[in-house]
């Protein structure tokens, strides 16, 4: 990851201004959790039995725990080191509820968290290739990100995600595993699953979502997630969510109730109820269903949130 400066159209490479400590990473992370991965601080330096967590995060639009860890060095295993926090947490919920609750106003009782969709985030200055490699697998709850500091107060961050179409399990055979008592409880979602997510949905389904996909992501730097309900398009929050239903693709637009210019009155509001995604405003899109008009309403959303 390189950075460059531009003048008179030549360009500079930005020098590097390197981390010193690695508690310099986790406070700029922490204060700026919302602004990064969408997170909610809950707690710096957890303690727990006998463990240590970096950062305590929630996710406030999946219900779920985060736990960030930072890494200056690349002397660790992503899969030891974050098995054991994932079945730390799986093993000890109520007391990270119970820490959730002591610093916030908003009470969480445990069947209000999708412990589905825990994970653990890595930071690193750098990770080595057997790092990186850990991702490969398709069912681990980990993100690895490698952070940089550059000259004139500038930071870039990057992602490494799986470089396979058809990656492989991790999960084994064996009941008394960590990797596999952890994915008992813990469920990594793709877009696979939720192109399989039913066996009655027509075909026509999936290739409408291709094709909206294929739309939304042209709108330009749009990152995709994948939830346990939806597949989530964002900029810097998100702005349009796609369900795949088994007769259509409902598209839910992230803005607020009023705010939405829709000439042709194509979409429905939630008028305050409780429903997958975010905004308030949804329209269900099947093959007879004008794409051009339903992308003008989307790209107001995208506009919004970029």
């Amino acid at each position: 990851m390189k950075l460059y400066s531009i003048n008179n159209s030549k360009l500079k490479s930005l020098a590097i201004d390197s981390f010193k400590l690695e508690k310099e990473i986790q406070t700029l992370v922490e204060n700026n959790l919302e602004v990064l991965f969408n997170l909610q601080f809950v707690k710096s330096e957890f303690s727990i039995k006998n463990f240590r967590v970096d950062t305590l995060a929630f996710d406030t639009e999946n219900k779920s725990f985060v736990v960030v860890e930072y890494k200056k060095g690349s002397n660790f295993s992503v899969i030891d080191q974050g098995y054991t926090y994932m079945s730390l947490m799986l093993n000890n919920k109520a007391d990270f509820i119970l820490e959730y609750n002591e610093k916030n106003t908003t009470q969480l009782k445990k069947d209000d968290v999708d412990w589905s969709q825990s994970k653990v985030v890595f930071i690193s200055t750098q990770f080595t290739e057997f790092q990186k490699h850990s991702v490969n697998f398709k069912d681990v709850p980990f993100e690895l990100w490698e952070i940089k500091r550059y000259e004139n107060n500038l930071v870039g961050m990057v992602q490494h995600k799986s470089n396979s179409n058809e990656s492989i399990s991790i999960v084994t055979d064996s009941p008394e595993n960590i990797v596999s008592k952890v994915s008992k409880q813990v469920k990594v979602y793709d877009e696979e699953y939720h192109l399989n997510s039913s066996k009655n949905r027509l075909a026509w389904v999936n290739e409408l979502y291709f094709v909206m996909k294929e739309r939304i992501l042209s709108l330009g730097d749009v990152e995709v997630k994948y939830t346990a309900q939806y597949v989530s398009f964002r900029t810097k929050s998100p702005f349009v969510d796609l369900i795949l239903y088994n007769k259509g693709v409902y598209t839910v637009i992230n803005m607020k109730s009023g705010s939405l210019n829709d000439p042709d009155n194509k979409t429905n509001t939630y008028d305050g109820k409780g429903h997958w995604g975010n905004g308030d405003y949804y329209v269900i899109i099947d093959d007879k269903t004008d794409i051009d008009y339903v992308m003008f309403l989307i790209k107001q959303s995208y506009i919004y949130h970029r």
